[in-house]
């Protein structure tokens, strides 16, 4: 090989003077672009929305600085600044190691666990469970995301396909959205009729005493976002073409709805938030101290063998609550 071209191969050039690398990265910045525009394609238009008088186009790709600004601290958020990366990692292997001595008495007991998580869309249910089953044996815990029902399961009692999916003796059972579907999405998209809703909400409390009483370890969270962080994480999603996916043309349809969800929320945890299955709301505008906080409630709710209150430490009485006296965002969808 001649001496220029090794220094040229060396430069990661090609035989044209061209940087190679640079290229690559062109290439792929092309690609992400396109791919972009391909999966954006595929998306129902959003409609125009305003948050105190502050426009808000999700195909716009800068997010307006006004609502930037108020992201963190909308819904009543009581912190100025996320907690930091260093801290959040520290507090979390401690806790993670504290859920895999949970699971391993779970399986020494027969106990068995569920662990239901709620909330407005892009509330960050996925990433809770995803943190939740970290560490954990996937033989012997599982998330369930339940699809839309089929033709058969809507025919079937509205229980049934949740309670197939209940954890049997040694098992943890992670909900990514639960039966109360009913309540939340079907309620505010007329999918459910008024009579089935209202069904629902006197059933569930039935339910859950059931499941109580049979000896499952019950934990129902609400996670609780503010309208501005909400139509941040929409936007982020939208022009991230590895997250597009996550926006369903319902997701885009919900903008729109922000007081029905916030109707339906409010009388979904004033109907079914007992002293048997209790709500706990979290505030989760941060989604690290969400994380933190709704670990940390399961890890002390339930005495497991070689349990470290010391690793487990306090839960932020700021951001974790129970059910309706839980302060929750008020604001309005639009002025």
């Amino acid at each position: 090989m001649a001496k220029k071209d090794r220094k040229s191969a060396a430069r990661g050039r090609d035989g044209d003077g061209v940087d190679a690398s640079r290229v690559k990265v062109d290439a792929e910045k092309t690609a992400a672009v396109e791919g972009e525009a391909v999966l954006a394609a595929q998306a129902p238009e959003a409609p125009a929305i305003r948050v105190r008088d502050v426009p808000f186009d999700l195909d716009d790709p800068v997010f307006p600085p006004a609502l930037a600004e108020r992201a963190l601290a909308s819904g009543g958020y009581p912190y100025a600044e996320e907690i930091k990366g260093k801290v959040y990692d520290e507090q979390l292997r401690l806790l993670q190691i504290e859920l895999v001595k949970l699971q391993k008495w779970v399986g020494d007991t027969g106990a068995r666990v569920v662990v239901l998580f709620e909330g407005r869309d892009a509330a960050g249910k996925g990433g809770m469970v995803s943190t939740f089953r970290a560490y954990m044996n996937p033989r012997s815990c599982r998330s369930v995301a339940l699809p839309k029902p089929t033709e058969t399961e809507r025919g079937q009692w509205y229980f049934q396909r949740y309670a197939a999916q209940l954890p049997t003796r040694g098992e943890i059972v992670l909900f990514d959205r639960s039966w109360y579907n009913r309540a939340g999405v079907e309620r505010v998209f007329g999918f459910a009729e008024p009579g089935q809703v209202s069904h629902f909400l006197a059933e569930a409390p039935r339910f859950e005493r059931l499941l109580v009483d049979d000896g499952v370890l019950l934990f129902k969270f609400w996670l609780d976002i503010g309208r501005e962080m909400q139509l941040k994480r929409f936007h982020d999603r939208r022009h991230d073409p590895l997250k597009i996916w996550k926006l369903s043309p319902i997701d885009i349809e919900a903008l729109g709805r922000w007081d029905d969800y916030s109707a339906a929320r409010d009388a979904m945890l004033e109907a079914t938030d007992t002293e048997a299955a209790p709500w706990i709301v979290v505030k989760a505008n941060d989604k690290r101290r969400a994380r933190l906080n709704a670990i940390r409630h399961v890890l002390r709710a339930i005495d497991y063998a070689g349990k470290s209150e010391a690793a487990i430490g306090e839960l932020d009485p700021n951001l974790i609550g129970r059910g309706a006296a839980m302060p929750k965002g008020k604001e309005k969808g639009k002025d």
